[in-house]
């Protein structure tokens, strides 16, 4: 018997016109501007599209697997979007206001000609007739033979996940016995193809791999390379989240500082998830030479107010928090034969959905108690919209 994926247990409602009223404090919006505000007047910059539900790792936080072994219903490559109707989907999104656009999956180098994708979109522009910024989250196990041809593209910059140096830790994390050494090859391979500035993730799970904290940031200091410390998160239903294996990021900087001197930077950029640390000299202060770090604090320092991010699944879903329990159907839009391209429709779905946006999960939990935390409404699943 397979098993039934999580995700598809979340409601998730027909934005074909007429089949669901328009949300709670919106209003059509059918000429988009850059100024699309939620309810909380948060602007719409950041599109994150998942392109496959598929990985090659079974990270414990993300797909254990228990849950996502050889009997898992993945989706029909009927069901995806295909690379036309992504773009056609992110072109309106742009014409809300998206200034960023980041590929994720699953894995999200596993979906076959991805550079076909990331071509369509490097030649979409935002409001201002700039480039988009386009990157890509990945696990880095298939990026060392494919960094030079996503930069060929159009793709700008990669994020890699790692969570560890220590083969034994890097393996028990990703549970495919896949070896630190070939994730650090493919990170070398991005930055000679000139996709920088390059990110490293690495969640820090408490009592799994937060001993590797330091380690990490002593091999990536000076290389160029920012890495990012993010709490282990309470995403979807199907990792065994515990409050009690999150190490507060405010710790993760207290370890580092007994080791090396930092010094607190300013955000680089409206709605930035991370908060940065820059390593200091000899003398205390910043040197850009060494790079920096950052730390990410959605369970301990949430940062909704800010959050200027929607998230499309790989299936025509849009999901408004990571932390969502539930969707908006926008497949529906783009493949009803209406006989025309005209998107008004689509235009207007996603300024409806966007103007009606309440979300803040990570606000609201932070104010439960602790063993209520992490309870609640089943969740969309990360492995499914991305990190």
């Amino acid at each position: 018997m397979t098993n039934r994926p999580a995700y598809r247990t979340i409601p998730v409602f027909d934005q074909r016109p007429g089949t669901l009223p328009v949300p709670t404090g919106a209003a059509a919006n059918p000429n988009a501007t850059a100024h699309t505000l939620d309810t909380l007047r948060r602007p719409l910059r950041d599109l994150r599209i998942s392109v496959t539900d598929r990985c090659n790792f079974r990270c414990s936080y993300c797909m254990p697997k228990e849950v996502f072994d050889k009997d898992y219903a993945y989706l029909p490559h009927s069901a995806l979007l295909s690379f036309e109707e992504i773009t056609r989907i992110a072109r309106q999104f742009v014409a809300h206001g998206v200034q960023k656009i980041r590929l994720t999956g699953g894995e999200p180098l596993l979906r076959k000609n991805l550079e076909v994708l990331i071509a369509q979109l490097a030649a979409l522009r935002t409001l201002d007739g700039e480039p988009l910024d386009i990157t890509l989250t990945t696990n880095g196990s298939l990026l060392a033979r494919k960094a030079q041809a996503l930069k060929a593209a159009g793709l700008q910059r990669v994020t890699v996940s790692l969570d560890g140096l220590d083969d034994a830790v890097f393996k028990k994390m990703n549970d495919v016995d896949f070896p630190v050494a070939d994730v650090l090859a493919g990170i070398a391979a991005a930055q000679a193809a000139g996709l920088g500035p390059i990110k490293v993730n690495m969640v820090v799970k408490r009592g799994t791999n937060d001993h590797e904290i330091v380690p990490m940031a002593r091999h990536f200091q000076g290389t160029g390379v920012v890495l990012r410390f993010i709490e282990y998160m309470d995403v979807g239903a199907t990792n065994g989240w515990r409050m009690d294996e999150v190490l507060p990021s405010a710790q993760v900087i207290e370890r580092l500082q007994t080791e090396m001197p930092l010094v607190a930077l300013e955000a680089s950029a409206p709605g930035e998830t991370a908060q940065r640390w820059g390593y200091a000299n000899a003398q205390g202060q910043y040197d850009p030479r060494l790079g920096e770090v950052g730390v990410i604090s959605s369970v301990t320092q949430a940062f909704c107010a800010d959050c200027n991010r929607a998230r499309l699944s790989t299936e025509g879903q849009l999901y408004l928090c990571l932390f969502a329990n539930q969707g908006y159907d926008l497949r529906s839009l783009v493949r009803t034969d209406t006989g025309t391209s005209d998107d008004t429709a689509l235009a207007e779905a996603i300024g409806n959905i966007w103007q009606g946006r309440t979300d803040r999960y990570s606000l609201l939990r932070a104010a439960l108690p602790p063993e209520a935390q992490g309870t609640g409404a089943r969740r969309v699943e990360m492995s499914y919209i991305g990190g």
